[in-house]
């Protein structure tokens, strides 16, 4: 599972250029909204990168953020590759380890699942927030504005922005794929037990103890009913 750590060394050691590292070890050393008057409920080393859609088990938001960031670098040597463009990767980095940052200010424990959910009182959604705490903080306009690019919402109009954009995307969508696995296990539980296992239950306990890409291992070396088995097991069910 990522620390915060991680994303401060590779910060550190791989951004170049030092306004560029500055301002994105500046948020990393204090990951925390100064430009309005808000606590987090969560940490942000126990967030999900999302409730539900991908990552959703604590420490999935950095394990995410680890992700995007590897998948970047590797976007950045492609690019350069076939297309000749010398993209700037202090700032594909930098933006990718920021990108969601302030997700953690979205979230709170869910006591009836076990897991997290939306919280209603606060208004920014977590790329918006990082726009606003970037400016707040003097952070160089062109790393404003890749990050503003990374989600796809803006224009993509810069490579950055793009290979950030691509390289979130295709995080998510592989995460997704592998939680689904795992999710649809719990819910064929259910079913087999009569809902003396709920599947949302009984997905955010397991995940707590083991990582998505363990349990999606078992399922596809030795199938779903193994999976299956090992879930109830350890659930003591």
């Amino acid at each position: 599972m990522a620390k915060m750590s991680d994303l401060l060394h590779v910060a550190e050691k791989e951004i170049k250029e030092a306004t560029v590292r500055n301002a994105v070890t500046d948020i990393l050393r204090n990951p925390r909204i100064t430009f309005a008057d808000v606590e987090p409920k969560i940490s942000i080393e126990e967030s999900p990168a999302a409730p539900k859609a991908h990552h959703s088990y604590p420490g999935g938001l950095l394990d995410h953020t680890v992700g995007v960031t590897i998948l970047a670098k590797h976007f950045s040597n492609a690019f350069s590759e076939l297309y000749g463009y010398d993209v700037q990767r202090d700032y594909i980095i930098g933006a990718a380890l920021l990108h969601d940052i302030f997700k953690y200010y979205q979230y709170e424990w869910d006591d009836v699942t076990g897991g997290f959910r939306q919280r209603e009182d606060w208004y920014l959604q977590h790329d918006f927030a990082l726009i606003a705490e970037l400016s707040h903080r003097g952070a160089p306009e062109y790393l404003i504005r890749v990050c503003a690019e990374a989600h796809g919402f803006n224009v993509l109009a810069t490579p950055e922005g793009q290979i950030v954009h691509l390289a979130d995307s295709t995080d998510s969508k592989f995460a997704a794929k592998i939680q689904d696995i795992v999710y649809r296990a719990c819910i064929d539980l259910e079913r087999e037990t009569d809902g003396k296992i709920l599947a949302i239950k009984a997905y955010y306990e397991i995940v707590k103890r083991h990582s998505l890409y363990e349990l999606a291992r078992i399922a596809q070396k030795e199938g779903t009913k193994a999976l299956r088995a090992f879930i109830k097991r350890e659930l003591g069910a």
